[in-house]
């Protein structure tokens, strides 16, 4: 069994990576660390030294060596191609402030997330580097059997829409990328944060369109929340890993506290 530590280089570790590996590592699996630094305009080269040197100190040691998102992006672009070729992938200039403004007042839908309409499906506008690149996704569930919060159904389509795989800066979406690495990478377990739960389908879908016919497990844990509606961030510098270590903790009274706050 192969998983993945999948921290996004934007800041430093806290409390709640360490519970994400206390999953990861205390599945038994196989462990690879995947640095999904995809976004370039917000991850930096010392939140990942310093992510990579907290990981050591509190023991967590991966199975192979690091990999990069920002060194995949061949790899990106041959599965865009890929779905390009089954006429799944069109351009849209549609900016979040667009697809927000067309929405009809007081609709939601899954909450605060953003829905797109299609405004760009059939507009013929060619893959340029400075448009957004979306993949057509049709009406349909996708079921799974979460071993944490159980028996699933989603439909991306109703969710979310057409997926957004590249932006119009150049960067490849976390959807696209997560998507793309689990099926390339072999990783049959995903074990990660209950708030990634609605991302579950559209990512299976995502991969079944690649070619991946069985998807991998998944286990989505409780988090460790500031207060009951707002989970734990970057910026709760009292809960990163750097603070606690210079206030004298321990790892083990960092895993305990990690495990202790979970909700």
């Amino acid at each position: 069994m192969l998983t993945r530590f999948a921290p996004a280089p934007t800041g430093w570790l806290h409390l709640g990576h360490v519970l994400n590996a206390e999953y990861v590592w205390g599945s038994q699996a196989r462990v690879m660390l995947r640095i999904e630094d995809h976004d370039r305009e917000r991850c930096r080269p010392e939140y990942e030294a310093g992510i990579l040197e907290d990981l050591d100190w509190l023991g967590y040691r991966a199975d192979f060596p690091v990999v990069r998102q920002s060194e995949r992006g061949a790899i990106y672009r041959d599965a865009m191609d890929s779905l390009a070729a089954q006429g799944l992938v069109y351009a849209c200039k549609c900016a979040r402030k667009e697809v927000e403004g067309r929405r009809p007042m007081g609709e939601a839908r899954d909450g605060a997330e953003l829905w797109y309409d299609g405004h760009c499906r059939d507009r013929g506008l060619a893959l340029a580097d400075d448009v957004g690149w979306r993949v057509r996704i049709d009406p349909g569930v996708e079921r799974f059997d979460d071993e944490i919060v159980g028996v699933q159904e989603q439909d991306p389509s109703a969710q979310c829409g057409d997926v957004l795989i590249r932006d119009r800066l150049g960067n490849w979406t976390y959807q696209f990328a997560a998507a793309v690495d689990d099926y390339r990478q072999g990783i049959d377990l995903v074990i990660r944060g209950v708030d990634l739960l609605p991302s579950t389908g559209r990512q299976i879908r995502l991969a079944r369109l690649l070619g991946r016919v069985q998807p991998p497990r998944f286990a989505h844990h409780p988090l460790i929340m500031k207060s009951a509606d707002q989970k734990l961030s970057k910026s709760d510098g009292d809960t990163g890993v750097r603070e606690l270590r210079a206030r004298g903790w321990t790892p083990d009274e960092v895993k305990a506290a990690a495990r202790r706050h979970s909700g």
